[in-house]
């Protein structure tokens, strides 16, 4: 029999006997006689291997190893009276870990008062952010290497295995170079735009919202001239910024204060519109995860749909 199999109610029968040096008051304090309580300790004695108490008809005091262990056993008791409660936290999402992948329009405006907020209000749990692209969530979905996520989509997007829910809707803006002929307009029309050089991102980032934007110019009769790919926002802002190009790009991008940058609100022509974007957390169906939920029913409330048209 080794010291693990020894159970709670000996060591804290212990205690009871170190701390009142009484085998009587001890046997009171713990609602038991003294015979049933002498015999305990000889047990926790034999299982140790080390005599706990010195013991005569008018005294009882603790040995050195009864003095050693008692501070161990006292923090032993505090931290298995904690075990219920700390177990009904974690089963309602107040303690654990949420590992929270998200696209780098959602750090623009939605996510930074949502992880403050968060963290005030759940201290227990480990919020751990990573940023990446839709493609690379979606492969760190299947490897469980995240809790859950905030993509970027075209409205009506469903992913086979995941939960989605909106969180904000907004158009999609041009981004032109300062310099652009067009940047001094106020008012631009699709008609002025589908024929400029585009920046866009690799269809494999975010293909609904790609498919959408090459929807809208095969709908003009017109095929995009892609001038260039990139994968980050703020590369393809810092394109722009070269003249590489314009970009559509969701309007909460215009946080992104890019020197040498405009960007304008395009008006559709002859029924059609510029497309809109959606933004959503997503997380796998039936997961298992208490912390996942907390923050899926708190963060949209938080967000309250701004931006929604």
């Amino acid at each position: 029999m080794t010291n693990h199999s020894i159970e709670l109610r000996l060591w804290r029968q212990f205690v009871a006997v170190a701390e009142e040096l009484h085998f009587g008051r001890a046997a009171t304090r713990l609602y038991m006689t003294q015979p049933p309580l002498t015999q305990a300790i000889a047990h926790l004695e034999k299982l140790l291997g080390v005599r706990l108490f010195d013991r005569t008809k008018r005294s009882v005091r603790m040995t050195g190893a009864a003095l050693a262990l008692l501070p161990q056993v006292l923090e032993l008791l505090v931290r298995a009276e904690a075990l219920p409660a700390q177990a009904q936290a974690a089963a309602a999402g107040e303690v654990g870990r949420l590992r929270l992948a998200f696209v780098s329009t959602a750090g623009f405006s939605l996510l930074p008062p949502w992880v403050r907020a968060f963290r005030e209000r759940e201290p227990g749990v480990q919020l751990e952010l990573l940023e990446a692209t839709g493609d690379m969530q979606l492969q760190a979905f299947e490897r469980h290497d995240i809790d859950a996520g905030v993509m970027l989509h075209s409205p009506g997007m469903a992913l086979p295995g995941l939960v989605h829910r909106l969180v904000a809707r907004e158009p999609l803006v041009l981004a032109l170079a300062d310099q652009h002929p067009l940047a001094g307009l106020k008012n631009l029309t699709l008609a002025q735009v589908l024929s400029e050089p585009l920046v866009i991102f690799p269809r494999r980032i975010l293909p609904s919202v790609y498919d959408a934007i090459f929807a809208m110019y095969h709908a003009a009769g017109q095929s995009p001239r892609i001038a260039q790919e990139a994968i980050q926002m703020q590369t393809i802002v810092n394109l722009v910024s070269a003249d590489l190009g314009v970009a559509w790009v969701p309007d909460s991008v215009r946080q992104f204060q890019r020197a040498g940058v405009t960007y304008r609100s395009v008006t559709g022509t002859r029924g059609r519109r510029v497309p809109v974007c959606e933004t959503s957390l997503v997380w796998p169906v039936g997961t298992l995860n208490p912390c996942v939920q907390r923050f899926v029913t708190y963060a949209p409330a938080l967000a309250g749909l701004a931006g929604r048209v």
